[in-house]
């Protein structure tokens, strides 16, 4: 192991903690939509604005900014963030001087023209602006507040003019350069989710450039944090409390740092005095390497859990999509896995209605599923991403209502699947960590399996943030329900 990882030292006597804000701080609410990446770019982006002195609040009505921090990886996606830019464009106009920036892959991918498409907007920022968010939401403030020129006056210098209403001669502050370097080393997040589990990016941007994917547009390329920096985040969350981390990364096990290797880093995290459980994702197929399942099978503390995306049964599909591998291969990545960890749980993306896919493609995926039978799956009809190779040179030609039939074929073949490999849990010993009330029933906590299976407790049984062993009454297709 390289010698920048260790030694991992002990926990300290509590994490660094901010001060409070101001009583008249400018309030922030910061709304999330996409991956797990954006979630931890939001908790990164609200320890940006904590640091500037800005206080946070649950309700967009309330808030002097709101930051909607978007995916750009789905059509569909695209088009929820645009109304819902409407809806808080109709908030923001009830207070003078308010805000809206929309941040993240979105606002990357369509850079200007998303202005015309929500002209509510007076922030458009990409993921490598955060460290300049204070600045550019301070220019924006300054403009919505700025008086306008009062026709009636040769001068404007003269008597309390309004606020300059949202669109009249005011252009968004735009903020979109991809930086080669930047991976916000020595920035923190603002320790938020449930407490229980955090994460750490330890890898922005992707070199795989997979034909019908964008994420290298609004990314960039590839380019990881330095051990010691990853190290220091995780010792942080566990002095903060927190007993899980999940490392993220658009490829997390392309990983690599000055000698340092993704098996190596995560044997590290794995032994941070205070940390329980370790996660990752998503990893990239074809970098699945024989020691990081080497370290997956060794390390107690590393989850027997993988999210391992396949998008396509079909070799010709999955070679239109340059995914670097064939079926063949993914199946001898499984069979290591599970060699090595009999009980792991996969995980998978699957695309369907790609490029010139045929019934045949179609059923080869089908085939696939049967074969491998993942606990769960992330199931998606293609849509168009300009900017991508397939955009530009691939066409589009499997109908709307094809993709459709296929897609609902593929979901209800995983609800099959994944209706029995939950009930295989039955009677099962489980260890969970619990992470908070259930949200059908305060009374009871929720929790999750080393395999990513969330675990409903019965009343009274277990804490939050603690870990504890109860055996499976019974099970639905994404549920298990635990008996004291």
């Amino acid at each position: 192991m390289s010698e920048r990882l260790v030694p991992l030292g002990k926990r300290t006597a509590g994490a660094a903690v901010r001060p409070a804000p101001a009583a008249d701080a400018p309030r922030v609410y910061v709304e999330t939509y996409g991956c797990q990446m954006n979630v931890a770019d939001s908790d990164l982006l609200g320890g940006v604005l904590a640091d500037a002195g800005y206080a946070t609040t649950p309700r967009a009505e309330d808030a002097d900014v709101i930051v909607v921090n978007t995916c750009a990886v789905r059509e569909k996606a695209e088009e929820r963030v645009v109304a819902r830019a409407a809806e808080l464009g109709a908030i923001k106009r009830r207070r003078p001087g308010a805000v809206l920036a929309i941040v993240g892959c979105m606002a990357e991918h369509l850079k200007e023209g998303l202005a015309a498409r929500a002209p509510a907007v007076d922030v458009i920022a990409g993921p490598d602006s955060y460290r300049r968010m204070p600045a550019l939401l301070a220019a924006a403030r300054a403009e919505r507040t700025a008086p306008v020129p009062d026709e009636r006056s040769e001068d404007t210098r003269v008597g309390l003019l309004p606020a300059r209403p949202a669109g009249r001669g005011a252009a968004p502050v735009i903020d979109i350069k991809l930086d080669k370097a930047e991976t916000y080393e020595g920035l923190s997040g603002a320790l938020a989710g449930d407490g229980v589990s955090g994460f750490v990016t330890i890898q922005r941007g992707c070199d795989k450039f997979c034909t019908f994917c964008v994420v290298p547009f609004t990314r960039g390329r590839e380019r990881g944090a330095p051990p010691r920096e990853v190290l220091r985040q995780v010792r942080e969350l566990a002095d903060a409390g927190f007993r899980e981390v999940t490392l993220l990364g658009q490829t997390v096990n392309s990983y690599a740092w000055d000698g340092t290797t993704f098996a190596e880093l995560l044997r590290a995290v794995a032994r941070v005095d205070g940390i329980e459980r370790v996660r990752f994702t998503s990893p990239y197929p074809v970098d699945f390497t024989d020691d990081v399942v080497a370290a997956l099978a060794e390390e107690p503390k590393l989850c027997k859990y993988v999210h391992l995306p396949v998008q396509s049964g079909s070799d010709d599909v999955l070679a239109r999509m340059r995914r670097g591998y064939t079926v063949a291969d993914y199946h001898a990545i499984v069979a290591r896995l599970r060699r090595a960890m009999p009980d792991i749980a996969l995980s998978t993306d699957i695309l369907s209605g790609f490029c010139g896919e045929t019934d045949a493609d179609h059923a080869a995926t089908l085939a696939l599923m049967r074969e491998v039978r993942f606990d769960s799956a992330f199931m998606f009809a293609y849509s168009e991403r300009d900017l991508t190779f397939a955009a530009k040179k691939l066409p589009d030609d499997v109908t709307e209502a094809v993709k459709k039939k296929r897609l609902a074929e593929i979901v209800a073949l995983q609800e099959r699947i994944s209706t029995e490999v939950f009930a295989a849990h039955v009677g099962r010993a489980e260890r969970v960590l619990v992470h908070g009330p259930s949200k059908r029933d305060p009374a009871q906590l929720v929790g999750r399996t080393d395999g990513f299976k969330s675990v409903i407790l019965p009343a009274g049984v277990g804490s939050v943030g603690g870990l504890v062993d109860v055996t499976i009454e019974r099970a639905t297709m994404a549920t298990l329900f635990a008996r004291a």
